[in-house]
Parts: C-alpha cells; structure tokens; sequence
C-alpha cells in the first residue's frame, strides 16, 4: 500500500491540555488536504471497587454534552512522559478520597482517533484504603456508588456514554468473568 504522509504541520491552538494543529497531508494519487489534528498530553482513569463490590463513580458537568455524565475517575496526565500509574493514583485520591497500593493494569484506549491521539490508560483500584478528596479549585463532582450490574444495564440503555467510562466497565466485567467470579 502506497504511504500517506505530512508534509506540513501548523499549530493552530495551544491550550492546557491539548494542542491544535493543521496538517497538510499527500496522497500516494498526488492530491493533498487539510486534516486536523488535536494532540493530548494523555491521561489516566481507574475502575475503582469497594469491598462490598460497588464501583465509585464520578457525576460531574461537562461542557461539550451541556449536562452532567457519570464517569470512572479520571484526569490528565501532568506532562506527556508522567508515567499513568502515577497518573491513575493521583487521580483516584484527588476525586474520590481512596488511595490504591496496588492499581492493575486494565486496558488502553485511544478516544477518537480520526482527528485526536488522546491514549487513556485504565486500572484497576481494589482494597481501597481510605483517605482525602483533593478536588482542584475548580473541580466540582460528586461521588457515588453504583452496582456493575446497574452500570452494564445504563451503558445498554444509551444512559452512559462516555468511551472511557463505558470501555472500562465492561472490561472490568470482562476481568470478573475471567476470574471466575461471574458478574457482579
């Protein structure tokens, strides 16, 4: 297969996060076109479970739906080479309260990968130990308790969404069933 490649790169935005760009693509035909591009610094989210079984989620407004969405913790990494288990922890204690000393590798994802290289890797936080929320100051969420069974049926429904979120929900329920602990 003949190679499409770049042969011009400009950077359109630089925000805190993420970065756009404009790049000038060739075709093995000879023709060319604008693609955008949005590169992230990349992030980390956890599935986290209590002992009693019920995964901590996260309702907090977002404002590209205009609404609020039930979420695996989450957040970005703080520079692109911050290793995302240190990430993920960070995370973990900042919004829901819990430290993990073990958090396990769950799965990667990439969230749109048409025009964006946003990679979220996601744990798994189990024997939670409790400690303190450190919600940044502009940083306004709720935690609650959800039933897997309960989030499977929302993600089923249309009710939830959000491809990280949904990804690890099932991946997670995958891992049980693998496990031999059927679903929970």
């Amino acid at each position: 297969m003949d190679q499409i490649k770049r042969i011009k790169r400009e950077l359109k935005y630089t925000g805190s996060i993420l970065k756009m760009y404009s790049d000038t693509m060739e075709f093995p035909n000879g023709n060319t076109a604008e693609w955008d591009l949005i590169s992230h610094k990349g992030a980390a989210a956890v599935v986290t479970v209590k002992d009693n079984g019920k995964l901590l989620m996260v309702r907090q407004y977002r404002n590209a739906l205009e609404r609020e969405t039930i979420e695996i913790p989450a957040g970005a990494k703080n520079f692109p080479e911050e290793e995302s288990v240190l990430c993920a922890a960070r995370e973990l204690e900042e919004e829901t309260g819990y430290k993990c000393e073990n958090l396990q590798f769950l799965i990667s994802i990439y969230t749109t990968v048409a025009f964006c290289n946003e990679k979220i890797d996601i744990f798994l936080a189990r024997d939670l130990i409790p400690s303190h929320q450190h919600l940044d100051e502009n940083e306004f969420l709720n935690v609650e308790e959800w039933d897997l069974s309960e989030l499977v049926k929302m993600i089923y429904e249309g009710k939830l969404q959000d491809g990280k979120t949904v990804a690890a929900i099932l991946a997670y329920q995958n891992l049980l069933v693998c496990e031999g602990r059927g679903v929970e």
